[in-house]
């Protein structure tokens, strides 16, 4: 995490809370010209567009009077989603045996997608299960791992 993230995560945190949510990311990036600082939620039976709008209500001046971002941006609060991306280690304990896809920076076997039942995580590295395969994937090839919903 930069700086800037840490800084608002931390500032961000007890206001979530607060509001009977879960932090579960904060993300600062540039898109289409313009910085965008994303806080994403959770909440146990789903993140309501009430719950984003107390949260950002409450934080936005906050965030103003702290200012840690020096630059202007787009502010916005919203849920982490059903298909929410795994980043810390946390993340993958707490998921442990759901299914989950696994997007690899390189083709193997001809695909850079995988779904399966997460089932270890270590070090970045990670392991699914798909039926009676198991496939492992290397930190190094893993460009993102998030919660797979079914239809």
């Amino acid at each position: 995490m930069s700086k800037i993230t840490d800084k608002v995560h931390e500032l961000a945190k007890p206001v979530v809370e607060k509001a009977g949510c879960t932090l579960w990311d904060v993300e600062y990036v540039r898109e289409a010209g313009c910085w965008y600082l994303r806080v994403f939620v959770d909440k146990e039976g789903g993140v309501s567009i009430n719950d984003c709008e107390t949260i950002s209500r409450t934080l936005d001046p906050i965030l103003d009077e702290a200012d840690p971002i020096p630059d202007s941006y787009v502010f916005e609060v919203g849920s982490a989603g059903a298909e929410r991306e795994l980043k810390r280690p946390g993340d993958f304990a707490q998921f442990m045996g759901s299914e989950v896809e696994v997007r690899l920076y390189q083709p193997l076997n001809g695909s850079k997608v995988f779904v399966g039942s997460l089932s270890r995580y270590e070090n970045g590295n990670v392991s699914i299960t798909s039926g009676k395969e198991n496939m492992s994937f290397q930190k190094a090839q893993i460009a993102l791992v998030k919660l797979h919903v079914s239809i």
